[in-house]
């Protein structure tokens, strides 16, 4: 199943329901995901400027993965091109 993810404040919903279905409080996930539990908090509240590293840990271990769509998956081949 996939979700589609338009802003950090939808990526913070469901990063708080996924917590929540699994039955996993803020510091459990934390230490789960190698963070500290403000950026869980900062996390689920929607804030814009969390470290992309820090949020994929959290959705690894969530069980999730990030998935982009609508690009040329190529992209990092081609960055010879670019240059």
């Amino acid at each position: 199943m996939s979700t589609q993810i338009q802003n950090s404040l939808d990526l913070g919903r469901l990063v708080r329901e996924t917590r929540k279905r699994l039955k996993l409080t803020q510091p459990q996930l934390a230490l789960a995901a190698n963070v500290g539990v403000r950026f869980i908090v900062e996390l689920e509240a929607g804030k814009s400027t969390l470290r992309l590293e820090n949020i994929l840990r959290v959705l690894q271990a969530l069980g999730g993965v990030l998935s982009v769509e609508g690009m040329d998956p190529f992209i990092g081949n081609k960055q010879d091109e670019v240059r």
